[in-house]
């Protein structure tokens, strides 16, 4: 899902320049050249960041600020000043705005600025929770969950999953999966890997005949190699 931007400037070509340069880097982008409303959008359409010129018609930018950090709304926001306004720069900073951006500036500055923001702004994922494709795999819960619904998986599948998460994009030979997930007492064959990746790729896949999360390595093992 593209992250959305709002843009918030009453100069046209800025907020075209701006637009145009986050569109082109994968953004979706909403745009607004007047103060009024915009908590109100920022309600309605969500955005993940908002970019916010303090020089506005209606509410100034400095205002808009001020209610979203005193309500506590936890949008990130990057100000947009002009060179000469050193104390306003500070107030926004002062007043909780995670980055500014003096006018003139750089789009790839400030496109670089906007991605700096939402890593740091991103809630880190839980040490024990993994995304691979459609899948969750909640260590914590011993769930695993497809597209928000639960998986039912015996304790060999899940500990077999959860050896293949941690090791993703890795090639994994019977030999190691067997060694790692039955133990070295295990005398049985080979095959029982085999059957349990079989039984996992009926449960876990969309197409259990052509896996696209645990992959077959010819000749060697297997390799979960899908996208988180």
């Amino acid at each position: 899902m593209k992250e959305k931007i709002l843009v918030v400037d009453d100069e046209d070509t800025i907020l075209r320049l701006v637009e145009y340069n986050l569109v082109k880097e994968g953004f979706e982008v909403l745009t607004s050249q007047d103060g009024s409303g915009i908590k109100e959008r920022i309600s309605a359409e969500k955005p993940d960041l908002l970019i916010l010129d303090l020089m506005l018609p209606g509410t100034n930018g400095l205002n808009i600020l001020r209610e979203l950090r005193q309500e506590k709304i936890p949008l990130p926001v990057i100000i947009l000043t002009a060179m000469g306004d050193e104390t306003d720069r500070i107030l926004g900073l002062e007043m909780g705005s995670d980055d500014y951006v003096t006018k003139p500036f750089s789009p790839r500055e400030l496109v670089a600025r906007v991605k700096a923001v939402l890593r740091r702004s991103s809630p880190l994922p839980p040490a024990n929770l993994f995304a691979v494709e459609h899948l969750e795999v909640d260590i914590d819960q011993y769930e695993v969950r497809s597209e928000g619904r639960s998986v039912p998986l015996t304790p060999k599948e899940f500990e077999l999953l959860v050896y293949m998460v941690r090791n993703q994009g890795r090639v994994l030979s019977r030999e190691c999966l067997m060694e790692n997930i039955w133990g070295h007492k295990y005398d049985g064959s080979t095959r029982v890997v085999d059957v349990h990746i079989r039984h996992l790729r009926d449960k876990i896949e969309k197409d259990p005949e052509n896996p696209g999360i645990i992959r077959t390595v010819r000749g060697v093992g297997y390799r979960l190699s899908g996208k988180n």
